[in-house]
């Protein structure tokens, strides 16, 4: 005698939730893991001379010179300083002289990024200080809330005057 033989069926799996959950997960892993953001220093470089421009004479009393040796170690003018004393320096020479100053940085090949960033970090912050000085003198409120314009005049009247000077092979 011959049976009929039934297969048996194999249930299906419900997956139309798979995506969902997929998605969720996706969201919820670039939600909360970080993401690291590069590190810069904002620089806009000066505009190449014109033909009929002749080069700038600097007095050499207003020109602060900071160097970072291969041990990263800073100096001021020829003086070992600290990050903070540096600090002190630049804004003590930018306020004297606010449009006739220059700071020379000078960094060795073997200096470290750490070190240089820090240094440059802090010449900034010591501009910032002041421009947020003058703005609550003369506007009454953070330089971050201050115009365009309003901006525009106090970087006209604190100008960052900073030249950079690599050693051969040198970085940055």
């Amino acid at each position: 005698m011959f049976r009929k033989r039934y297969r048996q069926q194999i249930p299906e799996l419900n997956t139309t939730s798979t995506a969902d959950i997929s998605f969720m997960l996706l969201i919820f892993f670039l939600v909360t893991s970080s993401m690291d953001t590069d590190k810069g220093l904002m620089r806009q470089m000066s505009p190449p001379p014109q033909e009929h421009e002749q080069p700038m004479d600097i007095n050499k009393s207003l020109v602060m010179r900071v160097t970072l040796d291969a041990k990263d170690q800073l100096t001021c003018d020829d003086k070992a300083v600290t990050l903070d004393e540096l600090a002190e320096a630049v804004t003590a020479l930018a306020s004297v002289n606010r449009t006739g100053h220059v700071i020379s940085v000078q960094a060795d090949a073997n200096t470290s990024y750490e070190a240089y960033f820090k240094m440059q970090n802090t010449i900034v912050s010591a501009y910032q200080a002041l421009r947020e000085q003058y703005a609550q003198q003369h506007y009454g409120k953070h330089y971050q809330h201050c115009t365009s314009e309003e901006r525009q005049t106090i970087n006209d009247y604190y100008p960052q005057r900073i030249s950079e000077n690599m050693e051969e092979g040198g970085r940055p």
